[in-house]
């Protein structure tokens, strides 16, 4: 699978994106949370990925200085209570344990994770063992994430043993106490 791919899953993911509305107030760009009703300076998103709905679809751009927005046929100004969506970041530990996993073990993980109502972009908590560890030789031990999708809490134990050939394990334990396991044998 391409990096690309790997992308558009991501992208496809629930709860991918923080969504709002945006006003000038004081010569500011202030961004309405939809979710949260919080209010944040939109200036700390300069740069970041983010969706601006026009003509009834969300075109994607890079957000620039003073409202500014660059989408891929030029650059074109916000205007008060356009409707946003800001890519969220993931957790930096999840990410590079995500880039180390082969695409099997990335597409079982994620799928088995949605099937829970669960999105990747949920994780509150990455301890990535694997990160600690040389990239040649013998590699094992455990990773562990949560996440919480506001309905719920997931916990994930992610097994490995990278050698010769690999081997992933995600144990899944919902809040509920339903839990099942995936892996993926050599």
């Amino acid at each position: 699978m391409k990096h690309k791919n790997r992308s558009q899953l991501l992208d496809r993911q629930t709860r991918a994106f923080t969504t709002g509305t945006v006003e000038l107030i004081n010569d500011q760009w202030i961004f309405f949370d939809e979710e949260t009703d919080e209010a944040s300076m939109l200036e700390y998103y300069i740069d970041q990925e983010i969706e601006v709905l026009r003509f009834n679809s969300w075109e994607k751009g890079q957000l620039l200085e003073e409202g500014q927005i660059n989408l891929p046929y030029g650059i074109v100004a916000l205007e008060n209570s356009a409707s946003i969506r800001i890519k969220k970041n993931l957790v930096f530990s999840l990410e590079m344990l995500l880039d180390d996993l082969n695409d099997d073990a990335f597409i079982q993980f994620i799928t088995s994770l949605n099937t829970a109502h669960f999105s990747i972009y949920d994780c509150i908590y990455c301890h990535n063992h694997l990160s600690f560890l040389q990239k040649s030789g013998r590699r094992e031990g455990v990773n562990f994430l949560m996440f919480d999708n506001m309905d719920g809490i997931c916990a994930v134990q992610h097994h490995f043993r990278y050698n010769e050939k690999n081997q992933d394990r995600f144990e899944f334990t919902l809040n509920t106490g339903k839990r099942f396991i995936i892996e993926k044998l050599p």
